[in-house]
């Protein structure tokens, strides 16, 4: 079964950076698509980013011109590169994909854990 791990989260100040990393626990086959969502209290869950595997991005307007979405395709692993934070943006962040593990077996979404991301004006 694969797993989602992500890393980078964290304490920063505004106006600071910060890159979060997403990757699957073993060998696929594709990642047809990955995106990443973030939940803040009380508020739902956004999505802030995604990428295709055609390398199409998208992203919400809070974050256009801040964050950028990339993946490195041999590592399995997808990336969120935070620029300019505000406080606004602290929410826990979770990453999503759209997996298949095999050639012959159909995509199937999976989520990370989340990571914490705090950023203090």
């Amino acid at each position: 079964q694969v797993q989602l791990v992500e890393s980078g989260g964290g304490l920063v100040q505004a106006g600071g950076s910060l890159r979060l990393s997403c990757a699957a626990s073993r060998s696929i086959f594709s990642m047809p698509r990955m995106g990443w969502y973030r939940q803040a209290p009380g508020k739902q869950r956004q999505l802030v980013a995604s990428i295709t595997s055609g390398g199409s991005t998208d992203y919400a307007d809070a974050v256009k011109g801040r964050f950028t979405i990339s993946t490195d395709n041999a590592k399995n692993t997808a990336y969120l590169r935070m620029s300019s934070l505000r406080p606004e943006d602290t929410a826990v962040y979770t990453c999503n994909a759209l997996i298949r593990q095999s050639f012959s077996s159909g995509a199937v979404d999976y989520w990370g854990q989340g990571t914490q991301v705090t950023v203090s004006s």
